[in-house]
């Protein structure tokens, strides 16, 4: 039935019910009048502010920080791998540039380390071939697939005891941390069939530059990652992803204690992340935002600690040369910054950014001081 309405036509509409014991009839009235253009055009914005309210409410925004090479950008890939389906193939065929551009640079930077602490090539005629990668990376053929010829020439360069013993003092010049990976991988990623793993994605270096920003859902929460660039060019650019931050993840690379900064290498790492971190845990703009202390590189910072005594980087470090006493050492150094320990408390993890099982346990640790925080403000805990 049609009945004329003020303003257009109503529709009084007739459905059979069914139901397992016996039928019957429900009328049921919709008065759906027709609206004008304007009316549905707000209609549709004041859903639309409803919908971005209700998902606000919901929102966990994460910022990222910590001085450039702390692991924060293998974080957010890690969050792809461990929250969605990884890596596609396609995805993986786009990474293939930057592990051969990673690989060359990597074995350049360190033949570059030889010439400045003095080291010559046990076989002199690794000297050439050292020429020819150079010519590569000047003329950005980098990127490209490596030609049977120039992966010959790498595997001998790096073989070389001279280039073995220049690795080993990499603490001495500015060397990817992905070095030794990808140069003991030459073989395979020298395969024309080469299609880079998860694993050779979480070790590429990328400068980041700007800020990214990454969502998913994870229990029930809508968070969204925000990275930022860690060198000190970057840093002008946080103040605009300083409003409505849930929580602070500062990553801090554990092995950085006796390297220095690749802008500026007579700054020490570990010193410009503890002032870095010393700004940020007491700024205004934070003084209610829970702080995640991301201790990271745990796995170089066990090896090198073998070798590197923490007390040749820190003159009041009395323990032992071990892995755990270093690692409770470098912790209260960044912990014992924090001005007001009544009201914020610095939760702390170390870990391997590049392990997808520690940071899929870490991350869920995360989360549960996260929606705990939340609980805690609204009266509940």
């Amino acid at each position: 039935a049609h009945k004329q309405a003020k303003g257009g036509f109503c529709k009084l509409r007739t459905f059979r019910l069914v139901s397992s014991k016996d039928n019957y009839y429900c009328i049921l009235a919709a008065m759906g009048c027709a609206m004008s253009t304007a009316e549905k055009e707000s209609n549709v914005i004041d859903q639309r502010l409803a919908y971005d309210h209700a998902r606000r409410k919901n929102e966990v925004k994460l910022l990222l920080l910590g001085a450039g090479e702390s692991g924060k950008s293998t974080f957010v890939k890690q969050m792809k791998i461990i929250h969605e389906q990884g890596f596609s193939r396609e995805e993986c065929k786009q990474y293939r540039p930057v592990v051969y551009s990673n690989t060359i640079q990597s074995l350049a930077a360190i033949i570059r380390g030889m010439d400045l602490i003095g080291i010559n090539f046990h076989n002199p005629a690794r000297r050439s071939e050292a020429m020819m990668l150079f010519e590569i990376t000047a003329r950005h053929q980098d990127t490209e697939p490596f030609s049977p010829g120039l992966l010959a020439s790498m595997k001998r360069l790096w073989s070389d005891p001279g280039v073995q013993y220049c690795f080993k003092r990499s603490s001495e010049y500015q060397l990817n941390d992905s070095a030794k990976y990808y140069l003991e991988n030459l073989d395979r990623i020298g395969d024309k069939r080469f299609l880079p793993s998860e694993q050779d994605i979480l070790r590429t270096r990328v400068k980041s530059t700007g800020i990214v920003e990454y969502e998913f859902e994870h229990r029930g929460l809508n968070f969204r990652i925000v990275d930022v660039g860690g060198q000190r060019s970057e840093r002008k650019k946080w103040i605009h992803c300083f409003e409505d931050v849930t929580a602070i993840l500062f990553f801090v690379a554990l092995s950085a204690y006796d390297l220095g900064l690749r802008e500026d290498g007579s700054v020490n790492r570990m010193d410009e992340a503890l002032r870095l971190f010393n700004s940020i845990l007491n700024n205004k703009w934070f003084l209610d935002t829970s702080v995640i202390l991301f201790l990271n590189k745990k796995d170089l910072f066990q090896d090198k600690i073998k070798e590197k005594p923490l007390a040749e980087c820190f003159s009041d470090y009395r323990g032992r040369n071990t892995y755990q006493d270093g690692v409770n050492f470098i912790r209260q150094k960044f912990v014992s910054l924090n001005r007001n320990p009544s009201r914020k408390t610095v939760y702390s993890h170390v870990t391997c950014a590049t392990d997808t099982h520690n940071i899929q346990y870490v991350f869920q640790s995360c989360t549960e001081i996260i929606i705990s925080e939340h609980l805690k403000e609204a009266g509940l805990l």
